[in-house]
């Protein structure tokens, strides 16, 4: 399998299957005389692909190609809080196997369930078509973080995981950094310093820390179609301890709502229908499960688009470096200003302290 820093992204991308065979035979997990892979990626982090062998037809999942920003695309940690989660009320898909040593095929990888289901994304062409299931989605999309809230993160095996204390700041500082690293291989942001500037200067005081996603919205949650019940949460990459707010927040940013101008409808997880619930029913919902007020919804909804913002300028940057070929990062040359513009819209427009 070549390592070269031109390596390419996308349906082209395969498994080193002599190197996946040494280490299922290895780990004893089964007949690999018929192994074979299909990438089924449909998004732009880590990579998934199907392992067909005795029998079985698990997820292979591990980062992208091409060298990664520090922290990106650890599927290590997704691994771990996955198999922290197994028998919690959280679903999750049963994790099998994981391997941290890149010898194997070029990088880090775990194997997982392969869970069938439907995901609802933002062209509405899915399975939540009527009223009272657009509903049920929104109000499982707040009790399945409610459920993931309160789950005893000590008791499953998640201290160190990260440190709870200073969450925010810690995360300010860590996607700045993300930004500084990648904007000498792009272009000047100018407005993202001044988003991060006002969010430094108002950061809130954070509820009891919690299991955070670090991902949390509608296309990383899988549905059983007939039911709209919540059968997967996917993508922990991000996962850490910390505040639940941010991952609340993060969820509201994607979530459209007809009073919210601030951010432009730059993003959005669905197309606006009958059923889905308000963003302010969201918020109620949530607020009476948790008993935790979302009193500071400007700074998560600014720092979630400055958040994104840094992410796709990270994915930009390796498309203008020759890492990836995936014309859709090609977008994130207009996308990336418009969502920084967007978060200081929306600082501009929070009530003053």
């Amino acid at each position: 399998m070549s390592t070269s820093t031109q390596e390419k992204t996308g349906p082209s991308a395969t498994v080193d299957l002599a190197g996946l065979k040494r280490f299922l035979d290895e780990r004893k997990l089964g007949g690999t005389g018929a192994l074979r892979s299909e990438n089924i990626s449909f998004g732009h982090s880590n990579e998934v692909h199907l392992i067909h062998f005795d029998g079985h037809c698990w997820a292979l999942r591990r980062p992208p190609r091409g060298p990664l920003l520090p922290t990106a695309h650890d599927v290590m940690r997704e691994y771990r809080v996955l198999k922290a989660l197994q028998d919690t009320p959280v679903p999750v898909p049963r994790v099998y196997a994981a391997c941290d040593d890149p010898s194997y095929i070029g990088a880090p990888f775990y194997l997982m369930e392969y869970v069938r289901g439907e995901v609802v994304r933002a062209d509405n062409r899915h399975f939540a078509q009527t009223p009272e299931l657009r509903r049920r989605v929104s109000e499982q999309m707040v009790d399945v973080l409610v459920a993931l809230q309160e789950v005893d993160w000590r008791a499953v095996g998640l201290e160190g995981f990260g440190r709870p204390d200073g969450y925010l700041e810690r995360q300010l500082k860590r996607w700045s950094d993300q930004l500084e690293r990648t904007i000498p291989h792009t272009r000047p942001l100018p407005v993202m310093e001044n988003v991060k500037d006002w969010l430094r200067a108002r950061i809130p005081e954070s509820p009891a820390p919690t299991i955070v996603h670090g991902d949390y919205k509608l296309d990383n949650v899988m549905f059983d179609p007939d039911s709209a019940r919540a059968i997967a949460v996917l993508d922990w990459e991000m996962s850490t301890i910390g505040d639940p707010l941010a991952d609340f927040g993060w969820m509201l940013t994607y979530w459209p709502d007809p009073t919210d101008r601030a951010s432009g409808g730059v993003i959005a997880s669905m197309g606006a229908a009958e059923g889905w619930l308000t963003r302010r029913e969201m918020i109620d919902r949530y607020e009476r499960r948790t008993g935790r007020a979302m009193r500071d919804f400007p700074f998560y909804q600014a720092f979630a688009l400055f958040k994104l913002a840094i992410i796709m300028e990270g994915s930009y940057a390796r498309l203008v470096r020759g890492q990836a070929d995936d014309p859709l990062f090609a977008g994130m040359k207009e996308l990336v200003p418009a969502l920084a513009d967007a978060a200081w819209s929306v600082c501009g427009s929070a009530p003053s302290r």
